[in-house]
């Protein structure tokens, strides 16, 4: 595949300008960013779930972590981490990965799902193994400790190998949808906006809603438009009843 070098611009014909150097972690990964939007055909699909049971129920889990002086808050991005491990199990197509020849699938018997961190040189992606065998505590623990090796920048290579599917969360931030890009060679990531509530029809009158709006790109090349659909219609109805996670 070629692609055409930018044009060469003096732009301090046109004013002052300051050449600032990329981070080291910007510098390694986006070539990796370049190869993955232009060999990978995209596709980004939008759903929301209702997260009000959720929130609710993370709240009063927090007031119990707190009294047990447990050292963590509870996030939604923890049930967020559940849900898709129990997504990747219904979908598994979504737990693969494409072989070389392009031929061909490796299907993972195992759910290890990379988080995107937000650090002061740049993003990086830790992944945290074995999502579906570990708990609500036990994973807010890990959560906890690898986002904080990340941005201390003490994150090993090894910290980052062997992910099967990807979450990029800016909930914390803004915004209500965004294209997320695949990270090679998973074959789909999800994105997770700012929730909102928003006014919902019960079949009486409306009621507020707390709902996140949800971001998922794939690969077209294994993934179809109906099966991502279904994807994510199973999320949001796992996200909207959590009871659905002892099943």
């Amino acid at each position: 595949l070629q692609v055409i070098d930018p044009p060469k611009v003096d732009f301090s014909k046109f004013g002052e300008v300051e050449e600032v150097q990329l981070s080291r972690i910007q510098r390694k990964s986006g070539p990796n960013l370049h190869r993955n939007w232009v060999t990978i055909p995209h596709v980004t699909q939008f759903d929301e779930a209702d997260i009000t049971e959720l929130e609710s129920f993370r709240k009063s889990e927090n007031e119990v972590a707190k009294k047990k002086d447990l050292g963590f808050k509870i996030t939604p991005l923890v049930f967020i981490l559940k849900a898709c491990a129990k997504a990747l199990r219904e979908f598994p197509t979504f737990n693969s990965s494409l072989s070389e020849s392009g031929e061909s699938l490796y299907m993972k018997k195992y759910v290890h799902i990379g988080i995107a961190v937000d650090t002061p040189n740049g993003l990086v992606v830790p992944v945290i193994r074995d999502v579906d065998q570990k708990g609500i505590y036990e994973l807010s623990e890990e959560l906890v400790e690898i986002s904080s090796k990340a941005r201390d920048g003490k994150l090993k290579a090894t910290d980052m190998q062997g992910g099967c599917f990807s979450i990029s969360s800016l909930g914390g931030i803004g915004g209500t949808a965004f294209t997320p890009i695949v990270n090679a060679p998973d074959v789909a990531i999800l994105g997770v906006s700012r929730n909102e509530m928003k006014p919902k029809w019960n079949g009486k009158e409306f009621e507020p809603r707390l709902t996140l709006p949800l971001s998922l790109s794939y690969d077209h090349r294994v993934i179809d438009g109906a099966e991502a659909a279904r994807f994510t219609a199973y999320l949001s109805g796992v996200l909207g009843d959590i009871r659905k996670l002892v099943l």
